[in-house]
């Protein structure tokens, strides 16, 4: 594709929101499309897709381009154009990798750019992109899994949605893709996956409420509470919702769903998002201290525990996280997580069951805590179960789900 300087210039311009004044990628992305109505499809793609890209594959073209630091917009415009050159290698495109004489491009030597990226694959946490903790923590943990699950984070998500069965069907929604737009998901139900990218959220069916974006793994964890009709569920780290809308599809508008979170702002947009869907039985609750979760001890037939976590488990779709997180963030939000998972129990009924999940590829944040808390609750609670997806085997996203019953 030949280079246009004004979607260079623009891709430049989100890549110093992202690295320079810490902005999320998604953010800056679709404000930074909303700037120029004049940029077609193939235009926004570019930006979107070279800003994507060269953000996943960030510690590779620093070291391709041989810069240590990027901060001046003289540094940013060599890491696109070093972008360009390995680009066709790196993601087998038909682009030729020639550069535009361009000033901002005049000191990048491409021969030299292919003998840097030629080396840098040979060291696995440059290769693949990650800072030297995640690498050394993954293989900390994983042991040879982690090569394959690294490799699999470093590629684009597909698009999932998940049909909203209080309001249509997967064959209506299928329909609405056209005969090739969307397929099923073997083991998901209401899970179907896109064929080509596109903008779903403009869809009037998506407006309509007939469906949510949500991957195929976390579609998985609301059903793993064992929720049927008439049950009253607590959603206890409930965010914007995509777990409490698709537990109150499960529910069929029928007991009840109390959705609680700590920002007051995530509830809010789960309400709306609960109007679209057609939710009737939801209440939302901020979390304002412990002293909640004893008023509301004993009331849940259900809880789920979507706890905050590294997000590891979801590099696919949010490639600049990695390079946000910290070892000391890790350290915190474990303590975090054993926090909600001692106070929050108290929530479950006799005999009612429980979820503790993260999107997470580390033991540490999932499979330790549980262990943990089943030997210090041995008496009150019986471990049921526990599942794991791999990015690497299972093509979806980066979960784990325990389901354990109180006594």
């Amino acid at each position: 594709m030949k280079l246009y300087k004004g979607l260079v210039a623009a891709t430049v311009e989100a890549l110093q929101h992202i690295f320079v004044k810490n902005r999320q990628a998604d953010r800056v992305v679709e404000q930074l499309l909303k700037t120029n109505k004049k940029w077609g499809a193939r235009d926004r793609a570019f930006i979107a897709g070279n800003t994507y890209e060269i953000v996943r594959w960030w510690r590779l073209v620093k070291f391709a381009a041989d810069i240590e630091k990027v901060s001046e917009p003289e540094e940013f415009w060599k890491i696109v154009g070093v972008w360009q050159i390995i680009k066709p290698l790196h993601l087998h495109t038909e682009d030729d990798g020639q550069l535009p004489e361009w000033p901002e491009f005049e000191d990048i030597n491409a021969e030299n750019v292919l003998v840097r990226y030629e080396e840098g694959l040979t060291v696995r946490k440059i290769a693949q992109s990650v800072p030297d903790w995640i690498d050394a923590i993954g293989e900390a943990e994983l042991g040879d899994d982690w090569d394959a699950e690294l490799a699999a984070l470093n590629q684009q998500a597909p698009v999932v949605i998940r049909v909203n069965t209080l309001k249509s069907n997967v064959a209506a929604v299928k329909e609405v893709f056209g005969e090739d737009g969307a397929t099923e998901i073997t083991g998901i139900p209401d899970a179907l996956v896109l064929k080509k990218r596109q903008n779903i959220l403009n869809h009037d069916a998506f407006k309509q409420g007939f469906f949510e974006v949500q991957d195929a793994g976390s579609q998985l964890i609301a059903p793993y509470l064992d929720i049927h009709p008439g049950l009253s569920v607590i959603d206890a780290c409930a965010g914007a919702g995509g777990k409490t809308l698709h537990i109150a599809s499960l529910l069929q508008n029928e007991g009840s769903i109390l959705a609680m979170d700590i920002e007051h702002h995530k509830l809010l947009e789960l309400e709306k998002r609960a109007g679209r869907n057609g939710v009737q039985n939801l209440q939302t609750m901020m979390i304002s201290s412990d002293k909640l979760f004893e008023a509301l001890a004993g009331t849940a037939d259900r809880l789920l525990l979507d706890v905050p976590c590294s997000g590891l488990g979801v590099l696919r779709r949010n490639p600049d996280s990695k390079w946000k997180l910290k070892p000391q963030f890790l350290e915190e939000i474990k303590k975090v997580q054993w926090h909600i998972l001692k106070h929050y129990s108290q929530m479950v009924k006799p005999g009612g069951k429980m979820v503790y999940a993260t999107c997470s590829v580390l033991p540490s944040e999932s499979e330790d805590q549980v262990k943990r808390f089943m030997k210090a609750n041995k008496r009150e609670w019986k471990f049921i179960s526990a599942h794991r997806t791999s990015v690497a085997k299972d093509g979806t996203d980066g979960f784990y789900m325990a389901l354990m019953q109180k006594k």
